[in-house]
């Protein structure tokens, strides 16, 4: 890895564009190397991934509505075999939409349930997000599937580079502002385009993705499962303008009224961006890790931790028996999904599944008494209005820990974690401590995801959603990612039986 050093410049000081950031992530798009097989089976295994939670959310409210406005963007066949059109998850597949809205339909479908891929360090991220747009480019393109391989190895390369890096969160800048760029360049590899080109949809992409934070902050809404969708299609569209010679304001991190000067760390800034050098593997996938609970990242080891004891220790489970659970994490953790939020809504019974799924005051409440956590059992109005649930809710809190906060921000794989320690203050005076580093699921925990825990995870999430046979071909599929043609890439998408949409509510909207 090289290492790539940003700072502000003057609009008078003749700086190169060559080294600017996007630059040099266009070259990174173009730099041909091959992808290494075990970049190639963490690819596949983050396709069947993001089908298992997007079919899973096929019914749920914001999906049936972006799947709607992509539905009402229909492509011909007589387009000609260039422009294809994008299949949309839970529509006829034999049916082909505008690839930037079937990106956003699916990127939504993928992101509704907070179930897919992570990545935390000095910015979080879910690099899964990348996929949707990607897909459904390469299918309208009539791209192969071993380009959708290669764009997907640039994306999360960027993706996860530029998040090591530059914290966007600090000034409540929201994560998608690192998810345009990369979408852009991985879109420029599955293209096979120049760096010129590359580096112009960059530009464009950043520049409309950014946005504040307070989609994730307080009484959260339904725009949290859009922000990455919509940083997806503004990546396709910023493609489409750059390919046909518009250009993008620059350079758009360094300049005097630039991202970095205007929204972050101001004209005195300066950060140091690991990149790989010409002809080095992209392998930051392998740094990214999936979630085995429907939740934030940051509350995967906390659910599993809690599921134990409660187990373990039945009396944690009776609010009468618990003067006080103080949870020790990292700042980051604390002040995003604990009490150092300072939303009143993270305690709150009747708050949106948005803003419950990054309680985790709520979360271990609900973990300890249940022995389990279901995408949608956990967060069911009626299982977070329970009396006792909301007694031992209001007795959990959090405080930052110096030490987990080093640790969630360690380079160092061995020791970077995500946990934290829980100290149990019971009402007879007793006291139970126990701590946890890192997920069950996670490359360093008790159960690592691999493969096979990933197809069960699809299995599972479209029983009764997908019948058997179509459970089958999408998994057949997507193991053969590399080698499937453009006409075999449409299959990668999930319908089920129309009886299953019955009842829905589709509301009219303006397009």
């Amino acid at each position: 890895m090289r290492d790539v050093e940003v700072r502000v410049h003057r609009s008078d000081e003749g700086f190169p564009k060559e080294q600017e950031l996007g630059w040099q992530l266009a070259e990174l798009a173009v730099d041909p190397v091959p992808v290494a097989d075990d970049v190639t089976e963490m690819i596949i295994n983050r396709v069947i991934d993001n089908a298992a939670v997007a079919t899973a959310s096929l019914r749920r409210a914001s999906v049936v509505a972006a799947r709607a406005q992509a539905e009402a963007h229909p492509i011909s066949p007589a387009t000609g075999p260039r422009r294809r059109g994008a299949t949309v998850f839970g529509t006829d597949p034999t049916l082909r939409f505008a690839p930037e809205w079937a990106a956003w339909a699916n990127g939504v479908a993928v992101r509704e349930l907070d179930f897919h891929d992570t990545f935390l360090s000095a910015e979080y991220s879910h690099p899964g997000d990348n996929i949707p747009p990607l897909l459904a480019v390469a299918q309208h393109a009539g791209r192969s599937g071993s380009d959708v391989v290669r764009g997907i190895a640039t994306a999360y390369e960027i993706q996860v580079d530029l998040a090591r890096a530059i914290s966007l969160h600090r000034h409540t800048i929201d994560h998608v502002a690192h998810l345009g760029p990369s979408a852009a360049a991985g879109l420029g590899t599955l293209l096979g385009l120049d760096a010129e080109t590359i580096y112009q949809a960059i530009g464009q992409a950043l520049h409309t993705t950014t946005a504040t934070r307070q989609s994730r902050k307080g009484l959260i809404s339904t725009w949290k499962a859009y922000a990455p969708a919509f940083a997806g299609k503004q990546a396709i569209e910023a493609i489409d303008r750059a390919m046909r010679g518009q250009t993008s304001p620059s350079p758009i991190y360094e300049g005097e009224d630039g991202v970095i000067a205007t929204l972050l760390d101001g004209v005195e800034a300066g950060y140091s961006v690991p990149l790989p050098a010409a002809g080095e593997q992209k392998r930051a996938i392998l740094d990214t890790f999936t979630k085995e609970h429907s939740a934030e990242y940051q509350a995967q080891a906390w659910i599993d931790l809690a599921r134990r004891l409660g187990r373990e220790h039945p009396e944690l489970r009776d609010p009468a028996r618990v003067a006080s659970i103080v949870l020790h994490t990292s700042h980051h953790t604390h002040r995003v999904i604990g009490s150092g939020a300072n939303d009143p809504q993270k305690y709150d019974p009747t708050a949106s599944r948005e803003t419950l799924d990054h309680s985790i005051p709520y979360i271990v409440a609900v973990a300890l008494q249940d022995g389990e956590w279901h995408h949608e059992r956990s967060y069911a109005p009626e299982r977070a209005a329970r009396a006792d649930t909301v007694a031992l809710w209001r007795s959990i809190t959090t405080v930052e820990d110096p030490d987990w906060t080093r640790r969630y921000h360690s380079l160092d794989p061995a020791e970077q974690a995500f946990g934290g320690r829980i100290e149990v203050t019971f009402t007879d005076g007793g006291t139970l401590v126990d701590e946890i580093a890192v997920a069950d699921a996670h490359p360093l925990g008790a159960r690592p995801f691999q493969r096979a825990d990933y197809v069960t995870k699809f299995r599972t999430l479209a029983s009764g959603i997908l019948d058997s046979s179509s459970i089958d071909a999408f998994i057949d599929l997507a193991e053969r990612l590399p080698e499937l043609t453009a006409d075999e890439l449409g299959g990668l998408t999930v319908m089920p039986d129309s009886a299953y949409f019955e009842g829905l509510t589709v509301r009219e909207g303006l397009l």
